[in-house]
């Protein structure tokens, strides 16, 4: 018997319907970043939602499985995992994430925060995230962003701060600090950008300090 989904269910596995169609890995991130963050954390939604997957094969279901077993935190992520396996992988691949250089710029004498640049590459495909982290309210990220220009975002930062090369390790550590924070107390006030990245910066702070 199939599983029957609620209309939140639902919702989530219509938001994966375009995943198939893509090419960009970081779009595929963006994408379910965006409508699976306020939802990461809900272990009973997401048993019921691997759980159809599993039962109705496709290109969506294996897409979104693939998806979810790379940004879901916890035992929903292994469990995506574990059903994504008996399932065709998609046409892109998350798994071939590189890291790059990461900088960091103390703006604490005018604004109270450090600018960090992170960047990454899909293949020969570049891209940065840059974190402004509020060091006042307890180093809260307030704002996160995704870029596709590397150069051009590091040549504006270097316009505003002095930039020093940190080690990814080092940078992502303090990432992990900032994001517990922000998770611990949601209601806290960051911009909508840090909502509908977090877990494309999640992963890559997993990834970093493991």
């Amino acid at each position: 018997m199939r599983t029957r989904l609620t209309p939140m269910q639902q919702a989530v596995v219509d938001a994966g319907r375009p995943l198939p169609q893509l090419t960009d890995p970081l779009e595929v991130e963006l994408q379910v970043s965006a409508f699976v963050g306020p939802f990461a954390d809900n272990e009973e939604l997401w048993e019921v939602v691997v759980r159809h997957l599993q039962e109705v094969p496709s290109r969506r279901s294996a897409a979104l499985l693939n998806a979810l077993a790379h940004l879901l935190p916890g035992r929903p992520g292994q469990w995506a995992k574990e059903a994504a396996v008996e399932q065709p992988a998609p046409s892109w691949d998350l798994r071939t994430l590189r890291f790059g250089e990461c900088w960091i710029g103390d703006r604490s004498i005018d604004a109270g925060y450090l600018a960090l640049l992170c960047s990454y590459a899909y293949g020969d495909e570049p891209h940065a995230m840059v974190f402004m982290i509020d060091e006042i309210s307890g180093s809260l990220t307030r704002h996160a962003f995704i870029t596709r220009h590397v150069s051009e975002a590091l040549d504006r930062l270097k316009q505003q701060v002095r930039l020093e090369l940190i080690s990814a390790e080092a940078a992502h550590w303090l990432l992990s600090r900032s994001y517990d924070r922000f998770e611990r107390r949601p209601g806290l006030g960051v911009s909508v950008d840090v909502h509908q990245t977090r877990l494309v910066a999640r992963r890559r702070i997993a990834l970093a300090m493991n």
